[in-house]
Parts: structure tokens; C-alpha cells; sequence
């Protein structure tokens, strides 16, 4: 493994698409540290810490997670890349319902520019809109009676100057992105993503240190030697299935029909057509998350209007306990994401138009005629795959919370068991090797799962 970390850098081309992503990811660090002016961070940690699991703070620690610890250390990179997510998936669904943008599409490298330039406008009034929410809800966060921001700086000036700022910081985030997957290797957007989640491990390993006793019988709270065998265990288990699974896929038989051209024969070959199980990614879980905090952040900022110990007061505690916690929480989740999984595989997976494309191109699935009956054929064969990675997602999901009650951990370590945070981390991490390790076989290196010596001879 030493040998082929070695030959990474031995290929110049390689090297320096390396060495200029690692510098543009420092530099996406750096925005992290840069806070608002106005902003007392001191205060803002300290409500992130106490009370991450409440409505709003589940809202803005969601936003903390893709922003890479940004949002609560009130810096510049706050907002994160989201709205550039979100501008991205508003037009994957606007291209399928609106001709322009369909016709577009299928235009080729100067239609999809196109589209890339509606999505950065788009990101800009996305940013500017969520900036003025989130300094709308920064207005009522406090802790121990001192707000986040003070009250004198609460106006129209302060959102205008803020909004601009985190507006900045996205378009800095979007354009580091974008320069990473011309110029170095792997997707840039996901990359800048990953490397806010993997920002967290030091700190999560600091709790856990800070918690380690080498007692056979530890205290409450406290991380005994069983323990902690047993929580390494479960993520190298869990990382191994999520790996697992994320690879999955169901290979379709393919055959081309032969082709008698004079006297040759072309075609006839017999290929597969891969199907992959996770086809959703982790959207589903980002959408279900999205839809369960925002009713709890609303009800906890209708509770706070009313006095404690009051019915209103007692009606919306309750109703804010059951949307984040308990058995209906954990079906609504489970719901969300099998719904939103078959949602975004019909986007992104149409068995009509590859039927087509098929039938246009010569090959067929054996004993499935070509046409209606070869898109029904996948169509079913993409529901079962679909309910199959509906299942993992569920139970990603949900691990989290499993792994919080079940040791006792603090959810911000558990999130490391589980949920959007391992999926990303674990994609991008597979589609960089993937990349990296196409550029050794081009340049005759073995991959890294092959052995580190050369391939003999020279390639055509």
C-alpha cells in the first residue's frame, strides 16, 4: 500500500492534480475561521453544544454538518455549499418538466454550460434567502440569557451586511469546487463536503479519549475497554456494508443483435447492463431530515411564545418531543426515505427511454422482447433493487440514534456510526481511488488493489 501511495506521485500529471487539490481544500478551510462581525461565537458554541437536539438547533447543527463546523463557529463559509446542492437538484427535476431546459440537455457541452449558469444565479437567491432566514433565527438564539447576536445590532443592516458575506463564502465554496474537478481529481463539491465531515473526527476521538477509562466496569457516561472494543468493531463493520452495498449492483444480461455487412459479421457480443442498488445516493436522507426538522424548529419557536406551564406551552412540548424522538419519529423517517428513494431513481433512472435506446442500438435481454415489454421488465426489476436500498438507507439512518441510546455516546460521535455524514464520506472516498487509480493503470502503475509494480511493456 506504502509502494502505491509512492506511485501517485511518481506520474507528473497525477501529482499535480493531487497537490492542487489538497491546496484548494485548505483553502476551503480557511473561510471556517473567518466569523461574521458582530457574531459572539463564544455563545454560538455553547448553544450548539447544549442544545443541538432541539428543533432549531437540529436545523442549524444539519447546516454545521455540510458546512464543515462553519455555522457554528459563525464564519463567513456558514451557509456551506446547500443552496448550490439545492440549485442543482431544482433543475435535475425543472430538466425533465420543462422543454427549454430538456432541449438544452440535450445539447451537448454548450446546453449543459447553460444550465451550470442557471444554477450559479439560482444559488445566488438561494444563498441570499436562506442567509436572511438563518440570521432571522440566529436573532432568537441564546445562551444563559446573552443572545448570539446583540440586540442593537438586530436590524436591516446587520441581515443585509450578513447575507452578503455568506453569500460570498458559497460562491468561494462553488468556485473551489468547480476548480478541483478541472484542474485536480475526484468531484469537487463532494470533496469540499467530505472534508467538513472528516473535520469532526479529531474532536469526536477527543470525547472518546476524555470518556476512556481502562476499568472492566466503567461509570455512567464513561467508555470502558469492552466498550470501546465493541464500538470499533461496529464501524469497521458498518463502513465495510456501507462500502458494500454502495458498490452493489444488479448486472442485466445484455446481447447485441449480429450484423451481416458483405461478408463479415459484426455484433453479437453479450454484455451487462449494471443496476446499482443505492441508485438514490444519499438524497433520500437528506430530504427526510429536512422535512422532520423544520416541523420541530417551527414548533419550538411557537413553544418559546408561551409561558412555562401553560397549556400551549405543554401542548407544543409535547408535539416538538414526538416529532424528533420516539417510535412514530423513527416511522416517518423510514417512510420519507422509501419514498423519496423511489422519487429520485424515476428521476434519474427511465426504463422507457433505455428500452428505446436499446431497441435503437441493436440489443436486446434475452427472452424479454424489445420495446413496452423490456422497459416493464426493468422498470420491475428497479423497483426491487429500489426497496433493497430503501432498506440500507432506513437502516443507516437510523443507526445514529441506536448507537446514542444504546452506549450512551453523545450524537454528534454517534453520527460517525451512521447517516449522510458515512455515506459521503465513504462515496467520495471510492470515486477518488476510482479516479486516482484509473490514472496509475494509464500511466502502466498498477491499481492500489493490485500490487505496486509496474506493468511491463508499453501501452499502443
Amino acid at each position: 500500500m506504502i509502494e502505491q501511495f509512492g506511485n501517485v506521485f511518481r506520474i507528473p500529471e497525477l501529482r499535480k492534480k493531487v497537490l492542487i487539490t489538497l491546496g484548494l481544500i485548505a483553502l476551503c478551510r480557511v473561510g471556517v475561521y473567518l466569523p461574521i462581525p458582530g457574531i459572539d461565537t463564544s455563545v454560538l458554541k455553547s448553544y450548539f453544544n447544549q442544545f443541538s437536539q432541539s428543533g432549531i438547533g437540529q436545523l442549524l447543527g444539519m447546516v454545521d454538518m455540510f458546512a464543515g463546523g462553519a455555522m457554528s463557529s459563525g464564519a463567513i463559509f456558514g451557509l456551506g455549499v446547500m443552496p448550490y446542492i439545492s440549485a442543482s437538484i431544482i433543475f435535475q427535476l425543472l430538466v425533465g418538466v420543462v422543454p427549454y431546459l430538456e432541449r438544452l440537455q440535450k445539447e451537448g457541452e454548450v446546453g449543459r454550460k447553460k444550465i451550470n449558469q442557471y444554477t450559479r444565479i439560482a444559488t445566488v437567491g438561494l444563498c441570499l434567502f436562506q442567509a436572511f432566514v438563518m440570521t432571522r433565527t440566529l436573532y432568537t438564539v441564546e445562551f444563559n440569557g446573552v443572545p448570539v447576536i446583540p440586540v442593537y445590532l438586530q436590524g436591516v443592516s446587520f441581515q443585509l451586511m450578513a447575507a452578503i458575506l455568506l453569500t460570498t463564502g458559497t460562491m468561494i465554496l462553488m468556485w473551489i469546487g468547480e476548480q478541483i474537478e478541472e484542474h485536480g481529481i475526484g468531484s469537487g463539491i463532494s470533496i469540499v463536503i467530505m472534508v467538513g465531515i472528516i473535520e469532526r473526527l479529531p474532536w469526536a476521538f477527543n470525547q472518546i479519549v476524555q470518556n476512556f477509562t481502562f476499568s472492566v466496569a466503567p461509570a455512567e457516561h464513561q467508555i470502558g475497554i469492552v466498550k470501546l472494543l465493541i464500538l470499533l468493531g461496529m464501524f469497521f463493520a458498518i463502513v465495510g456494508g456501507v462500502v458494500y452495498i454502495t458498490q452493489g449492483q444488479r448486472r442485466i444480461p445484455i446481447q447485441q443483435a449480429k450484423h451481416t455487412r458483405g461478408r463479415r459479421v459484426y455484433g453479437g457480443q453479450r454484455h451487462f447492463l449494471p443496476l446499482r442498488v443505492n441508485q438514490a445516493g444519499v438524497m433520500p436522507i437528506i430530504f427526510a431530515q429536512s422535512l422532520l426538522i423544520f416541523p420541530a424548529a417551527i414548533m419550538q419557536g411557537i413553544q418559546i411564545r408561551f409561558e412555562p406551564g401553560s397549556v400551549g406551552y405543554w401542548i407544543t412540548s409535547r408535539l416538538s418531543g414526538i416529532l424528533q424522538e420516539g417510535v412514530l419519529y423513527v416511522m416517518l423517517y423510514i417512510l420519507l426515505i422509501t419514498f423519496f428513494c423511489y422519487f429520485w431513481t424515476a428521476i434519474q433512472f427511465n426504463p422507457r427511454e433505455m428500452s428505446n435506446n436499446m431497441k435503437d442500438y441493436g440489443s436486446f435481454i434475452p427472452g424479454i422482447r424489445p420495446g413496452h415489454r423490456t422497459a416493464e421488465y426493468l422498470e420491475s426489476i428497479m423497483g426491487k433493487i429500489t426497496l433493497a436500498g430503501a432498506a440500507f438507507l432506513s437502516l443507516i439512518a437510523i443507526l445514529p440514534k441506536l448507537v446514542a441510546g444504546g452506549f450512551e455516546l453523545n450524537r454528534a460521535i454517534a453520527g460517525f456510526y451512521g447517516g449522510t455524514g458515512l455515506l459521503i464520506i465513504v462515496g467520495v472516498a471510492l470515486d477518488m481511488v476510482q479516479r486516482i487509480e484509473s490514472h496509475m493503470i494509464m500511466r502502466q502503475y498498477s491499481g492500489f488493489l493490485s500490487g505496486g509494480t509496474r506493468i511491463r511493456g508499453r501501452m499502443g
